[in-house]
Order: structure tokens, then C-alpha cells, then sequence
């Protein structure tokens, strides 16, 4: 039953993996293209390198946590390692796509302040300085 419960286990979580790479690729590109100015060779390289790093760690963490420490006896204990490691490769998805949505949430707000800063146009002239008026000073005796 161990052997089931692995096969199982690497039957539900390698798709599910894929399957949520290629939806956050998917729907992550116009994201990544907002965040890079409209750039979209470079949006596209930054989702593919992504990707690629997505499927690294968590393919990793998957085959890392497929060992079962006590032997599975009967359909119960399938069930329990499977809801136990499933549940688990899901957080750590879902962890992973938040770390990611945060990281370049704030690389896109950090451009929007910059564009902010820059003024639209340059200035057609400048003022002259002026002297400082001379003001009286009160205590407020």
C-alpha cells in the first residue's frame, strides 16, 4: 500500500503543479508586462525564467517529500498520507505564487512612484530667485 500511496501521490501533485505553472504563466503575463512597461520580450523571458524555477522547486520539494515515515497498511492510511503531503505540495504552492505576486507588486510600485517623480514635460522657463521678505518677528509676549 506504501507504493500506492506514492504513485498516487506523484499522479496528483506533478499535474497539479503544471497545471497551476501554466496558469500563472498564463495569467501572469499581462502582470509581468505592466511591471516592465510594456515590454513584452522581456515580460516573456522573466515568465518563462519563472516558470522553469517554479517547476525546479517544486518538482524538488515533491520528490523530496514523497518518503513516508511509517508504512501504509490499508486504504485509511492512503488516504491519510495522501490529504497530509497533498495538502502540504499546496501551501507550498500557494506560498510560493503570493512570494511571487508581493515581489513584483512591489517592483511595479516602485516604477509607478518613479514615473510619478519625473514631471510630464520640461519646464519652459525658470523663475528668477527672490529675496526673502523681511518679516518681523514675534515672540508671542
Amino acid at each position: 500500500m506504501t507504493v500506492t500511496t506514492y504513485l498516487i501521490y506523484l499522479l496528483v501533485s506533478v499535474p497539479l503543479t503544471i497545471w497551476v505553472a501554466r496558469t500563472l504563466s498564463h495569467n501572469g503575463r499581462i502582470f509581468l508586462i505592466d511591471v516592465f512597461h510594456g515590454n513584452e520580450d522581456f515580460a516573456d523571458a522573466v515568465n518563462r525564467l519563472l516558470v522553469a524555477g517554479f517547476y525546479l522547486v517544486n518538482l524538488g520539494f515533491v520528490t523530496l517529500f514523497l518518503r513516508a515515515d511509517k508504512v501504509v497498511v490499508d486504504a485509511r492510511g492512503v488516504f491519510e498520507q495522501l490529504s497530509v503531503k497533498l495538502g502540504i505540495v499546496m501551501l507550498v504552492l500557494g506560498v510560493l505564487h503570493l512570494m511571487n505576486v508581493w515581489i513584483f507588486n512591489m517592483i511595479r510600485r516602485r516604477s509607478q512612484l518613479e514615473a510619478m517623480t519625473n514631471p510630464p514635460v520640461p519646464p519652459n522657463d525658470v523663475l528668477p530667485a527672490e529675496a526673502p521678505a523681511k518679516t518681523p518677528v514675534h515672540y508671542g509676549y
